[in-house]
């Protein structure tokens, strides 16, 4: 196993990713709502950030990092902490997404958030693989970024569109951390707390923690073809 000092060497000590490796480091549980405040970064399970650190690069391995809600013991409230487990993972590299791409997505499908159904401007939208990161394999990391190829059905296949934060929890926070405790609990999230789903339990089925078609019938994955279905059930037992 390589030494921590090692690790640390393989970032880049301008980046906020960095920054983010500098306070998980120690092994502790740090608190995602103040402990994060002087890096500058609004989305810290994103991609400069948990995920980034999760997945990690061609040239570093990722991290195996737990996440849980805790009592933070400096702003006082129940908050979402993380903490580096102290163990490497295979990396899973993912691939920024080409801003032209990000255009034609948000273009194609409306730039409407697909949860609450309002149009929003681009800057206030994220677009969201329905896969999570989270559950990527190799294989899958190269078909879910392969940007370039993808015509427009593989991109309704694919991809949702998500309210950023405007100063309350983001659907893309809400959807990380399901999807965090979906992970190491198996227990599938319920989006707006409502207990349904099209395909499957509340339980996550397969064996294998990386096969996709344990998303399939959760709310987070694919939200539109979820509230569809639950729409249909409800109209099928109207009396």
């Amino acid at each position: 196993m390589q030494s921590t000092s090692a690790f640390e060497a393989t970032f880049d000590p301008t980046t906020k990713v960095y920054e983010v490796w500098l306070v998980l480091k120690d092994q502790g549980w740090h608190c995602r709502e103040c402990e994060y405040t002087h890096i500058g970064i609004t989305q810290i399970a994103g991609g400069s950030g948990i995920q980034g650190l999760q997945r990690g690069t061609k040239s570093r391995d990722g991290l195996k990092i737990e996440s849980d809600n805790h009592l933070c013991r400096h702003c006082e409230r129940t908050t979402r902490h993380d903490r580096w487990t102290g163990a490497y993972e295979a990396p899973i590299p993912g691939s920024s997404m080409p801003r032209n791409f990000t255009r034609r997505v948000i273009n194609l499908l409306g730039s409407r958030d697909v949860v609450d159904g309002t149009e929003r401007s681009p800057n206030h939208l994220t677009v969201d693989h329905k896969l999570p990161m989270i559950r990527w394999t190799t294989e899958t990391e190269q078909k879910q970024t392969a940007y370039s190829a993808m015509s427009d059905d593989d991109i309704r296949e694919n991809f949702q569109l998500l309210k950023k934060s405007n100063g309350s929890i983001s659907h893309n926070q809400l959807k990380s951390r399901a999807c965090e405790r979906c992970f190491k609990t198996g227990k599938r999230g319920t989006p707006l707390g409502i207990l349904f789903f099209y395909k499957g339990g509340s339980k996550w089925e397969p064996a294998d923690k990386k096969d996709p078609g344990g998303c399939i019938g959760c709310g987070w994955y694919d939200f539109a073809e979820w509230r569809q279905q639950l729409n249909d059930r409800l109209n099928t037992t109207d009396p």
